[in-house]
């Protein structure tokens, strides 16, 4: 196995010369370059199976012979320079040396220095001496120890244990010149830190001598997970258990003598400001960098009482994992990187000299205009458009009816209005382009409560007009700008929407003109809250304009006109207003719509109700029920694709803005991803971010990586405000609010000034899921072959209720988050994705249906379209929500439900399998926390979810559920369906003809077939394929169900079935003459008129895993694969012979749940199980299955159960085998292919030798996989992260541990000095 991808929680982060940064991944050391644009990265696998958890530089730079001798003039070209670093975690160390080009710092990668050395005791801590010996580090074990390790020799020089031999959380090495100068301070087990030395020559002490304690520091209530010290000073600090960060005055540790600091270290500050354990602390001059499980780093100046200058957070759940901080100084600025749970590395300059307040705490400084007393401030607007990020413009209108302009850090009344425009007025503001003219002017509308308006340009604003809205007041204005012209809509009484089309020119006099065309109007639908909140104008054709339009109650308008619309129509024609064509009622809920927005061809709509909707304009279906529906009859309508939640607590969105990042990437695609989408009638969907309320603070958010972009302190929603620069509808990354609270003008950064962001973020890699991943399932591949650019495309969903999207890119191991669905309330447990077999494939789209379920008896469905841009090379996705179903809802929907027993709020759905696909629906079976096993039907063209039947046959929590397809002698189509509860027990149910019951209105479940006891406990995966039968065997076919269980046994079960119609059966496979299911078989001999099925035997592995057995899967027909919490992937093959081990590795990611595998150069229909790909061989190779029946008959055979003691001796003969092997490390070199099947025994997990001499001859359901041997497989292992790997056939046929020079590994001991 050779891992290609792998995704886990950062251990380890260190900053080398301000021009790297190093990072621990697993085992995986990576580099980054600080400088390079691209950014330069290189990686290696180091440890082996051990976490980095430490990396240290070498002080000194090495340069190489032959640079020396290119100094001299002897060689030429560029040369490398040479960084050792010592890498640690768990009980391994090794030396690393990174390669660096003089002339080419883009260019580097790293180089293993010797064999891995393996200490008898886990290291917390590694530090080199900076003496004469430059092959000696110190180490600190987790017993309270310290060891000084010569790397060069690979053994330890001299040890030293502390006299209190407690366990260590944490410990820090202060070292010097030599060992006898160092100090070690250890966070123990006891919530204190104490401080010894490992040598005292004062009192004598030899090599058996333990340590005194000489410092004791106690005040923390919990175990200290991070210790660091800051020499200038004398300061160290310590992070804990009990979510604080404790400064300590401890002086001077390590020097001549081994320096213990004060006699009596003081606690200078306790800081306390995080909501969850601190994992990591780093000190700097008057700083400290804290990181915990909260997912926050603050920035602390100690000097202030320990006030929070900033808060760095940008990491999904699960948490900081690892800080680093760099030492020297760029610009007054500092880098600070995060690694997080989620994988994700972030880097942030944070500012030293100057404070920064945190966000999230509210302390953001405001600036106050100093609004004139001439009345109270009620509506701000910006004025100006250009793309000068210095913003100092802008207008306000206040409840005496005058329009004040702040320019220049000065206010001056442009424009008063009459008495009806005082006590109530509408503003709104648009920059135009003067027609005929390069020049821009902005314009500014006023509403009073008469129904009359006024629109002026700010420039000038007697050139004003006066306009009529009807008889009652304006209840909103809304431009929408053109070219050059803009529209007015003014929201009037009884639900008209008034409209002109406006223009500026300039006269001969130079004086600006304001003309205006009067439009039709539009009549909004009857409700309560009957006027216009948003608007958007579209014009998809010469001759038709759309407008998507948004009222208050909450409800999505279409209207549509004709662009020429004043050329030759009477004045009744213009005043006859236009009724909506289409019309999503109450979509925002109540509270109404805040805006509209369009990008290319999608719109986004945003509410009060916490979510934005993007949808799109189709073409309705024409009436089913006219018998000739003409095409002309074909309307529009609005269609919503899904809906994006903002984070929690946040419900009122006022805007989406589209990143400023996406544009460009759009600008280089030139349209080719876009073609993909506008194939499936269907927009590419933007990246986009959410602009709201969140309680007392205006917030920018970020929804794919869930984190604050902008905040600013405004005291909530209710009030009038302006975001700059937020008129182009693009985010840029910085931005500046200015708003109305109080009757003050407040703004949140002083005018003038440019814009800036308060983060200073860039993501050196991107986190997916920061919580443990329960569940996977593969889409597909896409990309160019002939590039050499495939990527995988995977749907992920775990502990943090979301759903991802990822592709991965095998040859570089790269990993991108394409979209991210949050529509589940509770973890996801569950994800399928069903396509049809014909579907598109290389460059062209994915297009999948793709249903989850999880927590709280969730369902939701979802349309993929993965796209390709040829210009990047990268793919695309677009979701498209299908629909949604829970238990709780529809109990709610039930007549009589007083009478019936309501569902439990807690139940969950387990696992799910695809039963039946058809063009129109997908029938599903669901296995439930409640002990039922139910069936769904998914109708994608009514975006319905229906609930069908269920059954409390288990009458326990159902597990697992599959499903497999038979194929009777006349081509019949027969439908198994298995379940598995927490009993250990298997049912096996016969859905055939479930479809043609459920559209005859039955609706009862049937009774399951068959029962078979399996496990001691829960069944959690279940894997089934099909063999058929030939006619020697006595028609029909063996069905397969291979189980895991809590138990950590793998049980293999076989299952005869006979179709009807087969007359009488015969054949010795399988129906032995000697059995205890002779019965059975006397039954059969008749001829059958129902489907019968057997349970032939069973083969168990009771010790397949060391915990249980979470996640098996079919890689391909008679090769299993298993992972469990014990982190190994094994290999199974399963012959006639029984079940035989091939093989496991160690995998990277802890808490393995779930697994996706499947074969490399197959494409097949997706199934979460595996077994319609199987199906779909077997179907292929059927008539060679027929023809070779005979020999796989007489060479061998399933044995039953009456005939397992005389397998078992067979088994047990020493004949030509291969024996077992298991390698526990990472191959990420090339394997050696050697095939050493014929000479080595194998045994199995249950101890017993498995002859392989027959393999050819046990499955026959294609030719690359008879013995479970494909030219190329892979696993995708997920739990807290996920991990990659590729199996190649020579690995399959003969697994063998592999000594590689680079992966060899040294006991370190003790080297006994001569005396």
């Amino acid at each position: 196995m050779e891992t290609l991808a792998l995704l886990a929680p950062i251990t380890s982060l260190e900053f080398f010369e301000d021009k790297f940064l190093l990072t621990g991944e697993g085992p995986v050391l990576s580099a980054y370059s600080l400088h390079c644009s691209p950014k330069g990265f290189t990686s290696l696998s180091v440890l082996q199976h051990q976490r980095i958890h430490g990396i240290r530089p070498r002080s000194q730079c090495v340069r190489s012979a032959q640079s020396s001798a290119s100094e001299h003039g002897l060689t030429s070209g560029s040369e490398p320079l040479f960084h050792d670093f010592a890498v640690f975690g768990g009980k391994a160390l090794r030396l690393i040396r990174l390669h660096v080009e003089i002339q080419n710092v883009e260019n580097f990668h790293f180089e293993i220095l010797g064999p891995l050395l393996e200490l008898q005791d886990w290291i917390l801590d590694a530090r080199w001496l900076s003496g004469r010996s430059p092959s000696q580090l110190c180490a600190a074990v987790a017993h309270n120890g310290a060891l000084l390790v010569d790397v060069a020799a690979g053994h330890a020089v001299a040890r030293r244990f502390c006299l209190e031999g407690c366990l260590l959380y944490s410990a820090l090495l202060v070292v010097h010149e030599s060992w006898a100068e160092t100090v070690l301070v250890g966070g123990t087990v006891f919530n204190q830190l104490i401080v010894w030395k490992t040598e005292n020559k004062d009192d004598g002490w030899d090599s058996g001598h333990k340590a005194p304690v000489e410092r004791r520091l106690v005040g923390h209530t919990g175990v200290i997970f991070s210790v660091a010290y800051l020499q200038e000073g004398g300061f160290l600090a310590s992070a804990s258990d009990d979510r604080s960060v404790r400064l300590w005055g401890v002086g001077a540790l390590g020097g001549p003598g081994g320096k213990c600091g004060d006699d009596n270290p003081a606690c200078l500050r306790v800081l306390y400001g995080h909501q969850a354990r601190v994992f990591s602390v780093r000190l700097s001059p008057g700083r400290v960098f804290s990181a915990g499980e909260d997912g926050a780093c603050l920035v602390w100046d100690w000097n202030e009482g320990g006030k929070v200058m900033r808060m760095l957070k940008g990491h999904r759940a699960g948490g900081v994992r690892a800080l680093a901080v760099s030492e020297e100084m760029m610009d007054n600025r500092r880098w600070v990187a995060t690694g997080g749970a989620d994988g994700g590395v972030r880097l942030w300059n944070v500012e030293s000299g100057l404070e920064e307040s945190a966000e999230a705490a509210g302390t953001t400084e405001l600036t106050d205009l100093k609004f004139p007393q001439i009345g109270l401030p009620k509506i701000v607007c910006m004025v100006g458009g250009g793309e000068d990020p210095s913003w100092s413009q802008f207008v306000v209108c206040t409840d005496g009816g005058s329009v004040c302009l702040y320019s220049d850090g000065t206010w001056g009344t442009i424009w008063q209005g009459t008495a009806e425009f005082q006590s109530y007025c509408v503003m709104e503001t648009v920059t135009v382009c003067v027609k005929d003219s390069a020049a821009t002017v902005s314009l500014c509308a006023v509403g009073n409560i008469s129904g009359s308006l006024e629109i002026f340009p700010v420039s000038c604003p007697r050139s004003g007009v006066r306009l009529s809205g009807g008889s009652g007041k304006i209840q909103s204005l809304h431009f929408q700008k053109e070219k050059d012209r803009v529209y007015l809509l003014a929201s009037g009484a009884e639900g008209l929407v008034h409209r002109w089309c406006v223009e500026v020119r300039q006269s001969e006099s130079c004086s600006l003109v304001v003309s205006l065309c009067r439009l039709p109007p539009f009549l909004l639908p009857q409700c309560a809250k009957r006027w216009l909140t948003a608007a958007v104008r579209l014009q998809p054709s010469s001759k038709k304009v759309l407008w998507v339009c948004g009222d208050r109650r909450g409800s999505l308008l279409l209207f549509e006109e004709n662009k020429h619309l004043d050329e030759g129509r009477s004045r009744e024609m213009l005043d006859a207003p236009l009724q909506p064509l289409s019309c999503l009622f109450g979509v925002h809920g109540k509270h109404g719509v805040t805006s509209v927005c369009e990008y290319q061809g999608l719109f986004y709509s945003t509410g009060k109700d916490g979510c934005v909707r993007v949808f799109r304009v189709k073409q309705s279906k024409p009436d089913e029920r006219l018998e000739n529906a003409a095409e002309a009859d074909v309307g529009l309508e609005l269609d919503v694709l899904r809906v994006q939640r903002a984070c929690k607590g946040m419900e009122w969105l006022e805007r989406t803005l589209i990143l400023e990042s996406a544009v460009c990437l759009e600008e280089e695609d030139h349209g080719e991803t876009s073609w993909v989408f506008r194939k499936q009638n269907v927009g590419k969907e933007a990246r986009f971010v959410i602009a709201g309320f969140h309680a007392a603070h205006f917030v920018v958010w970020d929804p794919l990586r869930r984190e604050r972009l902008f905040a600013v302190p405004c005291g909530g929603g209710h009030r009038s405000w302006a975001l700059w620069p937020s008129h182009t509808g693009v985010w840029p990354g910085y931005g500046a609010l200015v708003f109305i609270k109080q009757g003050a003008v407040l703004t949140s950064q002083p005018p003038g000034e440019a814009a800036g962001a308060k983060a200073g973020a860039r993501d050196l890699r991107e986190g997916v899921h920061g919580r443990g991943i329960w569940c996977v399932c593969r889409v597909g591949r896409i990309g160019n072959e002939k590039q050499k650019s495939l990527w995988e495309i995977i749907v992920t969903g775990g502990e943090d209720t979301s759903l991802a999207v990822l592709a991965v890119h095998p040859p570089s191991g790269a990993v991108r988050v394409l979209s991210l669905i949050t529509d589940h309330i509770s973890g996801v447990r569950a994800v399928t994705a069903v396509r049809h077999p014909h579907s598109e494939r290389g460059h062209q789209p994915l297009s999948v249906l793709l249903v989850s379920a999880g927590g709280r008896a969730q369902i939701q469905s979802y349309r993929l379209l993965v796209g390709w841009n040829r210009q990047t090379l990268t793919p695309s996705c677009q979701v498209i929500q299908v629909g949604g179903h829970r238990l709780d809802e529809q109990w709610e929907r039930r007549k009589n439900r007083h009478k019936t027993v309501k569902m439990d709020p807690e139940t969950r759905y387990v696992s799910i399998a695809v039963v039946e696909e058809s063009s129109d629906r997908v029938l599903l079976a669901l296995s439930c926390s409640d002990g039922a096993v139910r069936l769904f039907s998914v109708t994608e063209s009514k975006n319905r979810i229906d609930l069908l039947w269920e059954t409390f046959h288990h009458q326990r929590c159902v597990l697992s559920v599959a499903t497999c397809s038979l194929e009777g002698v006349k081509d019949d189509r027969y439908k198994l369906l298995f379940s598995a509860a927490t009993d250990g027990k298997i049912a096996v149910w016969h859905l055939t003809g479930v479809s043609t019951d459920i559209s005859s209105g039955a609706t009862n479940p049937p009774a399951p077939c068959l029962d078979i006891p399996a496990h001691q406990s829960g069944v959690n995966s279940l894997v089934v394929w099909v063999e058929k039968l030939g006619r020697e065997g006595g028609g029909g076919c063996l069905v397969t169900v291979a189980s895991g269980g809590d138990d950590g046994q793998l049980t293999v079960s076989t299952i005869r079935v006979q179709f009807p119609g087969n007359g009488k059966a015969g054949g010795s496979r399988g129906f032995p003459e000697t059995s205890h299911c002779q019965s059975s078989v006397e039954a059969l001999l008749t001829d059958i008129k129902e489907l019968q099925l057997h349970l032939l035997s069973q083969r168990r592995i009771p010790l397949a895993h060391a915990a249980p057995l979470t996640a098996l899967k079919l890689l391909s027909p008679g090769l299993l694969v298993s992972t469990s919490s014990d982190q190994r992937v094994c290999l199974w093959k399963v012959s006639d012979a029984g079940v035989g081990h091939s093989g496991a590795l160690c995998s990277h990611v802890a808490d393995a749940a779930a697994m996706a595998v499947w074969e490399g150069e197959k494409e097949e229909a997706i199934s979460t199980t595996g077994s319609e790909l199987v199906n779909a061989l077997c179907r292929e190779q059927e008539s060679q299955t027929q023809s070779e029946t005979k020999t796989e008959e007489t060479e061998g055979g399933w044995v039953s159960d009456g005939e397992e003691a005389a397998g078992e001796q067979e088994l047990r003969q020493p004949a030509v085998a291969v024996k077992e092997t298991v390698d526990p490390v990472c191959k990420e070199e090339e394997e050696d292919t050697t095939d050493h099947s014929k000479s080595e025994p194998q045994t199995d997990g249950s101890g017993e030798t498995v002859n392989w001499t027959n393999s050819e001859q046990c499955l026959k359901a294609s030719p690359d996989s008879q013995t479970g041997i494909i030219s190329e497989g892979w696993v995708l292992v997920c739990g807290q992260g996920l991990q990659l790997l590729r199996v190649r056939s020579a690995e399959m046929e003969a697994w063998r541990e592999k000594k590689e020079k680079s992966n060899c590994s040294v006991k370190v001991t003790l080297q006994k000095q001569p005396t």
